[in-house]
């Protein structure tokens, strides 16, 4: 049960990264590489989750690394720029469900007139917001890190 529920991740995750390169204007020759990269993040990043129990914002750090180190073999393999792989690819792991919990603990928060109920939900309004950034932030730096450290091959790659 569990590898079926890996494989129906990645490929909806792969789904995912498509719809995102197709609105981000990347070659159509390397949406399979998109697909293949947020297939193997999200799958990566599920697991260390689910079965190591590792937090979403250092797993999604982990995920984001193994896009960013995957992308430059890729990227010259499909001969477009790492940056139109990995990019799309991030995206379906970004953590809609800790944005929308932020925006509906702030709304809730602003209706309450008591202050028990106002700091109940400021509170989760923090929380939420801080997991959502954290994890944005650690995705960003955990795509960018690789194609910094390999500059000479992943700058290279569409010459």
């Amino acid at each position: 049960m569990i590898i079926i529920d890996l494989l129906e991740n990645s490929l909806f995750a792969g789904i995912a990264a498509i719809g995102f390169g197709s609105i981000s204007n990347i070659p159509l020759k390397s949406f399979p590489g998109c697909a293949l990269l947020a297939a193997i993040a999200h799958t990566s990043r599920l697991v260390l989750m689910q079965l190591c129990g590792w937090n979403i914002i250092m797993a999604s750090f982990v995920a984001a690394i193994s896009i960013g180190l995957l992308s430059i073999p890729l990227a010259k393999f499909w001969r477009c720029p790492a940056e139109a792989l990995s990019f799309p690819a991030l995206l379906p792991m970004i953590p809609g469900m800790y944005a929308y919990r932020a925006v509906q603990s702030l709304l809730i928060c602003l209706q309450n007139k008591e202050e028990i109920s106002f700091e109940h939900y400021f509170n989760l309004f923090n929380y939420n917001c801080m997991i959502c950034f954290l994890t944005m932030l650690m995705m960003a730096v955990g795509v960018l890190l690789p194609i910094f450290i390999f500059r000479s091959s992943s700058f290279s790659v569409t010459r």
